[in-house]
């Protein structure tokens, strides 16, 4: 039996985490005091975990962070998850979340091995304003060089996704129009959630889906694209026709009533929403020489409490147990 929750819901998309490193220290995201908090496994353990999952009807992997690129090996775990098929005997979707520092020298390699689709975080396309929010010197002219080695390789699409936060980008919207339309890439803006470790999050720093329209539309008008009802992403196209852009909306507009997705952390935890207040563990079980059927029978159980819903900005809102790093992007 496919997997579903007791909403109805079938779970279709995994996200692996696989180490919650990271070589940037984004305001948003990091205190910059804090590194890695639970580690990583064998990759190995991952491959297991996603054989299982693709048995009960998983047809897109995302691999994340932290940032996966850290980590050794990943162009050979990639090359394993190829080899995996869904319940319906279908290749698997093969996506990773990079920061793209590292992407220049790897996205070819990675689409050897088998990954499909790239996203690339980059929250400016100005380099100082870039290195202010990422707290790392010289790194725009690594992450542009990712980005146009991933297109050459034939990551596609390649999407470059910008959390817009006020006071730090929100004067990026237009620069990152135009930036869809010259280097051929999905632009997708998100709203900031209260993810980030120092806890600073308010509504009043959220740039929303109605704000981003009314600006791009100082640009030129957008066009709203039809998209599945599980995508996380409003997608919209410019009037003629050049250049994609992608709006994920889950303050103002939200859309868990036809989420598909299930997490793992790299620590092997399953999580079942961004804003979970508790784990289900995993690799425990795993050490501790289950089944595969026993395996399966834990996993229905912890997505048979999926939560309907996240809270945020609701008076009995509780921030998750883990910030985005240490969950997976």
């Amino acid at each position: 039996m496919i997997l579903s929750d007791k909403f109805g819901r079938p779970i279709t998309d995994l996200r692996i985490s696989v180490t919650d490193r990271c070589n940037y220290k984004c305001v948003y995201c990091r205190t910059g005091n804090e590194g890695a908090l639970y580690g990583d496994l064998p990759f190995s353990d991952y491959v297991r975990m996603a054989r299982i999952f693709a048995a009960l009807g998983i047809k897109k992997i995302r691999l994340t962070g932290g940032e996966p690129l850290l980590r050794n090996g990943v162009v050979d775990f990639v090359r394993e998850l190829s080899k995996l098929r869904s319940a319906d005997g279908e290749e698997l979707d093969l996506a990773m979340t990079t920061n793209g520092h590292l992407l220049a020298e790897m996205a070819q390699p990675l689409k050897d091995a088998g990954l499909n689709r790239i996203t690339v975080s980059m929250d400016a396309v100005d380099p100082d304003r870039f290195a202010r929010i990422t707290r790392v010197p010289n790194g725009y002219d690594h992450v542009l060089e990712g980005i146009r080695a991933s297109r050459h390789a034939g990551l596609w699409p390649v999407k470059v996704n910008c959390v817009l936060m006020r006071g730090f980008n929100e004067d990026q919207i237009i620069p990152f129009g135009m930036f869809a339309r010259e280097e051929g890439v999905i632009v997708r803006f998100i709203e900031f959630m209260p993810l980030e470790e120092d806890r600073t999050w308010s509504p009043a720093t959220v740039v929303t889906l109605d704000e981003i329209l009314r600006r791009m539309a100082e640009y030129r008008p957008l066009v709203e694209i039809p998209h599945a009802r599980s995508e996380t992403a409003r997608r919209y196209h410019f009037d003629d026709g050049i250049g994609e852009i992608g709006i994920i909306a889950p303050v103002s507009h939200p859309f868990c009533g036809h989420c598909s997705r299930i997490r793992i952390t790299s620590d092997g935890k399953i999580r079942t929403c961004l804003f979970s207040v508790w784990d289900h563990d995993l690799h425990e079980l795993m050490k501790r020489g289950a089944s595969d059927r026993e395996l399966v029978e834990f996993i229905r159980g912890v997505v048979q409490r999926k939560e309907e819903r996240h809270h945020i900005g609701e008076a009995d809102f509780v921030p998750a147990s883990r910030t985005m790093v240490h969950i997976g992007g």
